[in-house]
């Protein structure tokens, strides 16, 4: 069985968004069993990471964790705690006022992808997250939502899960 992926949504957003259904059947397309947490009523981002452990405890194997904006921010503070086998993250919201410090991350395979024109986060926030983790980086011309991107980013996620396999 492949290594379920599981998508946490940005903090406006919902767990079906536009993104998520493009990326989710990439990976239903290469077997994976694909899980989207709802976070919708849930304030506080310790809540939310809360959240997003729990309704990992029953996985059968090391998610790989893909999130966008805050969603990112929640998948990398779960990576540890649940061993992910992999993170791809869209506009990161790292380093912002409000939020705790950017997480330690687990030592896995991990993308970011973020827009030049971001006006919510800072595009430097995103690069200095993944020049840290030696990350693999794609940027876009595109804004926070990345929708005018978002055939490449899944041409990007599909090869990324490939690439997982060894």
């Amino acid at each position: 069985m492949r290594s379920p992926v599981v998508f946490s949504h940005g903090k406006d957003s919902e767990p079906w968004g536009q993104k998520i259904i493009v990326l989710a059947e990439v990976a239903r397309q290469l077997d994976h069993p694909v899980e989207s947490v709802d976070y919708r009523g849930i304030d506080t981002v310790e809540g939310r990471v809360q959240h997003l452990l729990a309704s990992c405890e029953s996985l059968p194997a090391p998610p790989i964790l893909v999130g966008s904006s805050l969603g990112s921010f929640l998948a990398a503070a779960a990576s540890v705690p649940l061993s992910a086998s992999g993170l791809f993250l869209m506009a990161p919201a790292f380093d912002l006022p409000g939020l705790p410090a950017t997480p330690t991350v687990a030592a896995c395979p991990t993308v970011v992808v973020h827009g030049w024109r971001d006006d919510i986060v800072p595009v430097d926030k995103a690069l200095a997250f993944a020049r840290m983790q030696r990350a693999m980086a794609y940027l876009v011309d595109d804004d926070h939502r990345l929708h005018a991107s978002l055939p490449k980013i899944a041409s990007w996620f599909e090869a990324w899960l490939i690439s997982l396999r060894g």
